[in-house]
């Protein structure tokens, strides 16, 4: 499989601090570039852990368009960050054996972005554009052509000396890959043949992707150890990853060792003030602010009373807080359910 990479751009999400929260889905340039994380990623879908459903509906998909020896139709993975949706779209360009060329859409800022990635395409392969919905409108109304008839229609010159002008395109396949499905337009994602969301990983299949890593990296990991991570990894494999590079870190400095038993998971969690629930300050001191209130609070009011951004609240902390019971969201705003304030309650008791 042959990749063609253009370079991709940090997160559309702000943030009041530098440095990237450990449980933070969003990706870092350190883990864009390092190889032995690279080598993690499976070789083809049979390897892929997790997302049955979705392999097998690729797999028959991909199957049908060797059959026919066509391009496989365009393709839409959505879900939250760090789930394998460029993973995925990878391993799509390696079944069919095909190249890959990927772009993240904040790259292309011109029209004549697209027009040149389109242009060194050749039949059937795969363009795989990251974070999609954030492509600007003269750039997706070019795609519009290019996806349902391969060609693409340019105007060229200005006033009386405008003319147009049809260019064919090799028949290709787009995946695209975002965050925020409803951010798409409906022309764009009606052109999209197969749409698949990315759901989160169980602990069981965390657990294996954990176990896989630690094995790559020779690390002996004890099976408690290994479902204490995965218990708090957000159902997330590259937090999981993530939380398992720190906790080396700490045996290694700390204890000398790479045997990684549950005590240091533990305590290397500790001196990253994340607690068995998988939370961080951040998180923490949201809950808190909400425990002030017994009123649903804004999320403006939130961010501005924390000190953050209310975007970077909305998207990193509130999903997970929300999908573990600890909050919950009403037409007034944000307010904590009786789990929530249960375990602010214990947390206040042993400080």
């Amino acid at each position: 499989m042959a990749i063609i990479s253009s370079s991709l751009d940090e997160s559309n999400i702000p943030r009041s601090r530098k440095e990237l929260r450990i449980v933070d889905s969003q990706i870092i340039a350190e883990e864009k570039v390092n190889q032995k994380l690279n080598l993690a990623r499976p070789n083809s879908l049979k390897e892929f852990i997790g997302q049955d459903q979705i392999i097998s509906s690729l797999k028959i998909s991909i199957d049908a368009a060797k059959y026919r020896n066509e391009a496989l139709e365009h393709t839409l993975l959505y879900g939250q960050p760090g789930l394998g949706k460029t993973t995925l779209a990878l391993l799509i360009s390696y079944e069919m054996n095909t190249k890959c060329r990927v772009a993240s859409a904040p790259s292309i800022e011109r029209p004549r972005d697209i027009v040149g990635l389109l242009l060194g395409l050749k039949e059937g392969d795969i363009l795989f554009i990251d974070e999609i919905h954030r492509l600007n409108k003269l750039t997706e109304e070019l795609l519009y052509s290019a996806m349902e008839d391969f060609r693409l229609d340019l105007t060229m010159g200005s006033n009386r000396g405008t003319r147009c002008r049809t260019i064919n395109l090799p028949k290709f396949t787009l995946i695209g890959a975002t965050t925020k499905l409803a951010s798409i337009s409906a022309p764009l994602r009606d052109r999209f043949g197969l749409i698949q969301k990315i759901e989160f990983y169980s602990n069981d299949e965390l657990q294996q992707i954990i176990l896989n890593f630690s094995n790559l990296i020779n690390l002996e990991l004890k099976n408690d150890a290994c479902c204490a991570l995965a218990k708090i990894s957000r159902g997330t494999p590259r937090i999981a990853l993530r939380l398992l590079k720190r906790v080396r870190d700490y045996a290694q400095v700390i204890k000398k060792t790479n045997k990684i038993s549950l005590d240091t998971v533990q305590k290397a969690l500790n001196s990253q003030k994340i607690d068995n629930k998988g939370l961080d300050n951040v998180d923490r001191k949201f809950l808190s602010f909400l425990n002030l209130n017994n009123n649903p609070i804004g999320l403006d009011s939130i961010a501005a009373g924390m000190g953050e951004d209310s975007s970077m609240l909305e998207f990193l902390v509130e999903p997970y807080l929300m999908q573990i019971g600890f909050i919950t969201r009403t037409p007034r705003g944000r307010k904590l359910t009786s789990l929530g304030k249960k375990y602010i309650s214990s947390k206040n008791e042993k400080s």
